[in-house]
């Protein structure tokens, strides 16, 4: 049973199949998938999102679909993800996409900090790592915004990216379970 997360504003919670329009519509705006490779077709979508749906049923956690209750049924997700291609070694990523029109209200940050509080509290982890390709300037705010920090020297080119993609140089950012604690300080 995926794990539902509520924040003083929003619901992090398992997808639903009225969830699969909007995340269409938001990995086919221009604005949303500036950094990365291209848009993104329904079926594409549908795709990814049949796949963070079967790793929320196994895991219990993931990319939760984000709900801003009374306002917004789905604005996209925010969650954690285990990738074992970027960094050549598995990782648990925080990640999160967002429809722009819900962009600059802090939904991110707060959706995000709650799952790292999840990564570190619930599934005991000891280290989140995000990655954004270096010009992505908003998501990188929003790594710093949940306490992560940033080494230029674990910089990296994306493996899935090919060599001469503008967008395959990526900064690492990363917090660990000590330096997560600290923040409630």
């Amino acid at each position: 049973m995926t794990t539902e997360i509520r924040t003083e504003r929003l619901l992090l919670r398992a997808w639903r199949e009225s969830d699969r329009a909007p995340f269409a519509a938001l990995n086919a705006d221009p604005q949303v998938m500036e950094w990365f490779p291209k848009t993104l077709t329904r079926a594409e979508s549908d795709r990814i999102a049949d796949t963070i749906e079967r790793l929320m049923d196994e895991q219990g956690w993931g990319l939760w679909a984000v709900e801003v209750p009374g306002v917004a049924d789905f604005i996209g997700f925010v969650g954690l993800n285990r990738d074992d291609v970027a960094l050549g070694r598995p990782v648990v990523e925080a990640a999160w996409r967002l429809a722009a029109e819900h962009w600059g209200r802090g939904y991110a940050p707060e959706a995000a900090r709650a799952s790292l509080a999840h990564g570190f509290e619930t599934l005991g982890l000891e280290e989140i790592v995000a990655f954004a390709t270096i010009g992505n300037q908003r998501s990188r705010r929003v790594m710093e915004k949940i306490g992560m920090t940033h080494d230029p020297a674990d910089d990296f080119d994306h493996p899935k990216l090919v060599p001469d993609s503008p967008i395959r140089r990526h900064a690492l950012h990363r917090i660990d379970r000590p330096a997560f604690a600290q923040l409630g300080d």
